[in-house]
């Protein structure tokens, strides 16, 4: 057996008529011609009622048949099974018979090994090179690589029946006798050694994986797989950035002065009427855990990971390329198979550009992504708004702690549930524009597919970093220069803090409800909702377990649809180490943690959850890649911004080389803070409980750079504001120019297409052309040794076991 489908067995027209040929079938049941049998059919349905109840059923049944009569005429031995343990349930077996099979690989030109074996030239330091990368790595993780050497390759050819005349008989029956021998024999292994947990030290098989599921999945576990050990580099450099943070947490001049009770300094209100006067020294902990991500080492990580961001896909460009060579897939090209259903609707369909679909699709995607970021800011401030006005001094005091929390943990809950909803939509809107073929509905529908989910996932990020407090901390949120305002502030310190936890809890709470437990307990749910289906009682389920055959026991399996959602995840987790990485340098150690666990949890899932795909070849991981490095060209930008204009990288530096009578950070939060004139507050805005602190506030210090209220412009910026503006442009442009020439020059350093690789084809051509003249020049010496047709071919033999893979 090489494919199994399955169907209903329900009782209809069609099986009670056996006699009857498609063509008659097809006749009486379509009612528009009437045929020698019309009127017995008429009796027996015994009115049009009947019929139309039954119409839909016997269609399927008539497109089964023809779809088996088209499968036989292609040369295909087909089998049914309906007297199985599975009630409503059909089986039809299909196998390919050996003359197909070569046929098939024809007309793919599949290339195949031949008996000449290529030995390759030694490449001593490359060796030596890889040989010490794998002994470090792996006790870590499992590794991209494989065990197989690939210094020895056999010499490879595009199939020819002609070439395989001679052995034909033999080379039939080993592959009779072995190929579900072998096929058996790939799943033990991968469940023993790939689908463990407690293998994930180890590596992966990936050629072996390549042989089973076909080189498309081949490819996502290497890629995987190159992610995964390429984290390890990044996840040390983040762990020693939080590590010198802690270090020298005690030593920061900044923390100690908001630390320090002796500095009396009243802070103004954090929102109107229902916030109250606070003290400085209260943001101790917030400025203390602020250090932790906001240092000099993480301007110098952010330049690592853009450089470790170019290697990466570098590396991956360079072990795709091997692969391609170990594969055979190096001329391989994929054609774009038109599907017809598509391609009949867009004949009909109106000639809408993408130019045309653009404004409506971006007009939909930003409403209903910012209706639900409003959503929870709306919820920030009530929620806030309240707990101030509460009478217990518990709650009070612990608002902004209580606030933050929920509010990320309802984000999450919502991020999760858009995610699928996105995803319908996406499918619908690729839909709506009929693409032509496979391919472009696949790439159309995985590019939506990312811009919803990315947006889903980093609006409420890039809120934090870039929106929330901007508008807020300044005399005019008092109502000197506006009306009340509504927009949330950060804490003293920035919102830098609050972004690295919203980064944090997001991207935690995505791989582990949605990569994790989704992946699996959504499969083994929709495997005990078929089992209840069959109407198998429970007593019996176990023992029926036992008896099952193999496809039997595959049926309650989830099909498997796509690797677009295992892409996409791993996408999203790429753009949470890269984009925001200065302000949460430990993404890069849990994305780690979670990619350990996810090529096993994938691994099973593959092995024992889902049934076995469809073995499809591709030579490249496709859009998958552009959208890759358009994330880490995105990311380089990001960064900057963030360091530039959420963090106090840049005041700071201003400060010290500029405003500091020492040169020290002495004084940086005091010169920070501007003063504001209480009696200035307008109606309806000062605190309900102004003597909270225990005495009267006259003048209260907000976070901006304004003139004070007894100068003679009151509340206008400051001449430092535009120096630290200036600052923070010049940074961005320096930043993102120098981070951008260096991933550039990595680009232009590391060749696409390893020298070994290329010496490697080119040699093997050369050992291919001498070898087919020594056996032509072999033949000419004994002209009884002929093939069919009169081409010479006693030497290239071609093993069929490789053709049935």
């Amino acid at each position: 057996m090489d494919y199994i489908l399955t169907y209903s067995t329900k009782k209809l027209f069609s099986d009670l008529h056996p006699s009857l040929s498609l063509k008659e079938k097809t006749c009486c049941l379509s009612c528009c011609q009437p045929c020698a049998r019309d009127q017995s059919l008429r009796k027996y349905h015994g009115g049009t009622q009947k019929q139309s109840l039954r119409s839909q059923e016997e269609e399927k049944v008539l497109c089964r048949e023809e779809f088996e009569d088209n499968l036989k005429k292609m040369g295909l031995h087909l089998e049914k099974d309906e007297s199985n343990r599975i009630s409503g349930v059909g089986f039809l077996k299909i196998h390919a018979p050996w003359d197909i099979l070569c046929r098939e690989a024809e007309f793919l030109k599949l290339k195949m090994p031949t008996k000449e074996f290529y030995q390759a030239t030694p490449q001593h330091k490359m060796r030596k090179l890889n040989a010490f990368f794998k002994r470090i790595t792996a006790p870590l993780l499992p590794n991209v690589g494989d065990t197989e050497t690939e210094d020895i390759k056999k010499v490879c050819y595009p199939f020819s029946r002609e070439k395989l005349h001679f052995h034909s008989t033999y080379y039939s029956t080993v592959c009779m006798q072995c190929r579900t021998l072998t096929v058996n024999l790939f799943l033990q292994v991968l469940y023993r050694e790939w689908a463990s947990y407690s293998n994930f030290y180890k590596y992966q098989p990936i050629s072996l994986i390549r042989k089973y599921f076909g080189e498309k999945i081949g490819l996502y576990f290497a890629w995987l797989g190159l992610y995964t050990q390429m984290l390890i580099f990044a996840a040390i450099v983040g762990v020693l950035v939080f590590l010198y943070g802690c270090i020298t947490v005690d030593d920061d001049i900044p923390s100690m002065e908001i630390c320090d009770k002796r500095n009396n300094i009243t802070m103004c209100p954090l929102c109107d009427k229902s916030c109250s006067y606070w003290k400085l020294t209260m943001a101790c902990g917030t400025a203390r855990a602020s250090h932790l991500f906001d240092s000099t080492a993480t301007v110098l990580f952010s330049i690592f990971m853009a450089l470790w961001a170019a290697m990466f896909m570098e590396s991956w460009k360079r072990r795709q390329m091997r692969l391609n060579y170990m594969w055979d897939l190096t001329n391989f090209e994929e054609e774009e198979v038109s599907n017809e259903y598509f391609a009949a609707l867009h004949a009909k369909a109106a000639k809408l550009t993408w130019r045309d679909r653009m404004p409506a699709y971006m007009t939909f995607i930003f409403l209903m992504t910012f209706a639900i970021l409003f959503g929870v800011i709306i919820y920030r401030v009530t929620t806030q708004a309240s707990l101030q006005m509460s009478s217990m001094p518990s709650i009070r005091a612990n608002v902004r702690l209580t606030v933050k929390s929920t509010a990320v943990i309802i984000n999450v809950v919502v991020i999760l549930i858009l995610d699928e909803v996105y995803s319908k939509i996406a499918r619908w809107l690729t839909i709506l524009e009929v693409p032509k073929t496979d391919k472009s509905f696949e790439q159309r529908l995985i590019l939506k597919t990312f811009i919803l989910k990315f947006l889903n996932a980093f609006s409420p990020i890039f809120y934090i970093a870039f929106i929330r407090g901007k508008t807020a901390n300044t005399a005019s949120s008092y109502g000197v220069l506006f009306k009340q305002s509504f927009s949330p502030q950060c804490a003293h310190t920035g919102c830098l803090m609050e972004l690295c936890i919203q980064l944090s809890i997001t991207m935690l709470g995505k791989q582990l409800i949605q990569n994790n437990l989704f992946e699996i307990g959504i499969p083994k749910l929709k495997k005990l909702i078929r089992r209840i289906k069959t109407k198998r009682a429970p007593v019996q389920e176990e023992q029926d377990d036992k008896d099952l055959k193999r496809y039997e026991a595959d049926f309650f399996l989830e099909p498997f649809v796509s690797l677009n959602p295992e892409y996409m995840e791993m996408i999203i987790q790429f753009g949470f180490v890269t984009l925001f990485v200065a302000s949460f340098p430990l993404a890069p150690l849990f994305a780690l943690l979670n990619n350990v666990i996810e090529i096993r949890l994938d691994a099973k899932k593959f092995v024992a959850e889902l049934r076995r795909p469809v073995a499809a070849r591709a030579k490249d991981i496709g859009i998958w890649y552009n959208l890759l490095r358009g994330i880490s060209k995105a990311a380089i930008i990001v960064n900057a911004f963030v360091i530039a204009f959420t963090s106090d990288f840049i005041p700071r530096l201003v400060y010290q080389y500029g405003y500091s009578p020492d040169g020290t950070m002495h004084g940086f939060i005091n010169h920070t803070l501007s003063y504001f004139n209480v009696s200035h507050f307008q109606a309806e805005t000062h605190p309900l409980q102004p003597l909270h602190l225990g005495y009267k506030v006259e003048v209260c210090r907000y976070k901006d750079y304004r003139m004070a209220p007894w100068s003679f412009n009151p509340y206008d910026i400051s001449k430092v504001y535009w120096a630290i503006l200036a600052g923070r442009l010049a940074f961005v442009i320096i930043f993102q120019n120098v981070v951008m020439l260096l991933s550039d020059f990595v680009d232009w350093v590391i060749p696409d297409i390893p020298k070994e690789i290329i010496t490697r084809i080119y040699e093997e051509k050369m050992q291919m052309v001498e070898f087919f003249m020594r056996e032509e020049h072999n033949v000419l010496k004994n002209p009884t040794v002929k093939s069919k047709g009169g081409m010479f071919c006693s030497g290239v033999i071609f093993t069929q076991t490789q053709v049935t893979a």
